[in-house]
């Protein structure tokens, strides 16, 4: 394992290098986690892979100085830099796969539809993406949204009356209840979810040009998912599955956790295929 900063614009960008295989693979972690997420890969994966695990705005280690929005192009820019820091000459170009959790399935699709001939194969766990969260939409993509928000994250009273309410009424369900208590009750808690969500706003994959990218440059994607995962359900890969030989989805034992050493046989068989 080795970490480093990536200077970028103003920003300093943590990466968490993983392993030292031929192979390359770019590792997007999920929301309030960091790169160090993917060390419990390290051991399957190592030999076969350099997993580079970058920390995104408000996370982990990185210091990002450039306001409230990191474009997709800045993340392009980033893993430009590093593919120059970590590469001959020679070796240019090459293709590299995406091991992408949660939120990072979001950011995953995102940088497909920019960039589908530098992938070789991509592997969402639990991703995110594959269906529009109406509150994340009213809060990052509207102006009154994003100002209501804002005061929210402020001052949360109505938010917690309305969330318990909806669980007393069979509208939401424990898990769901539970999940964004973690990011809703504590006050510096709820300004870092203002600010993460806010930053990565324009990271929304277009999923019909998305599908139509995979099939037309054949790019394996696997999806795995918890079978006790009530945060972000298998049926959403539906539609990037239907008529899509490319696609295939496999559910384990387990909730929306997966990055765990138990689960890591599973994600190596997955990206060997």
């Amino acid at each position: 394992m080795q970490t480093q900063f990536i200077a970028y614009k103003e920003s300093n960008i943590h990466l968490n290098v993983y392993g030292s295989g031929p192979k390359w693979l770019f590792c997007f972690h999920g929301f309030g986690q960091d790169g160090s997420s993917f060390k419990t890969l390290e051991k399957a994966l190592g030999d076969d892979y350099m997993l580079l695990a970058i920390d995104f705005p408000f996370h982990g280690k990185t210091e990002w100085k450039q306001g409230l929005l990191m474009t997709p192009e800045d993340l392009l820019g980033i893993m430009a830099i590093i593919i120059h820091e970590h590469t001959a000459p020679e070796q240019k170009p090459f293709k590299f796969s995406i091991l992408a959790y949660s939120l990072g399935g979001r950011i995953s699709l995102h940088l497909l539809q920019m960039i589908p001939n530098q992938v070789e194969k991509i592997l969402l766990i639990a991703p995110d993406g594959l269906k529009v969260n109406f509150w994340y939409w009213l809060g990052t993509q509207t102006r009154p949204g994003n100002k209501l928000f804002a005061y929210t994250m402020k001052k949360p009273q109505w938010f917690f009356w309305v969330l318990n309410n909806s669980h007393k009424a069979g509208l939401l369900n424990k898990s769901i209840i539970k999940f964004v208590h973690r990011y809703v009750d504590d006050d510096a808690v709820r300004g870092l979810l203002y600010k993460r969500w806010t930053t990565l706003r324009l990271f929304k994959p277009n999923l019909k040009a998305v599908k139509h990218i995979i099939i037309e440059k054949g790019i394996p994607v696997r999806l795995l998912y918890g079978s006790y995962d009530r945060i972000i359900l298998s049926k959403r890969s539906n539609m990037l599955k239907k008529n899509n030989e490319q696609v295939s989805v496999t559910i384990v034992d387990g909730g929306h956790e997966l990055l765990k050493e138990k689960f890591a046989p599973v994600i190596a068989s997955l990206l060997s295929q």
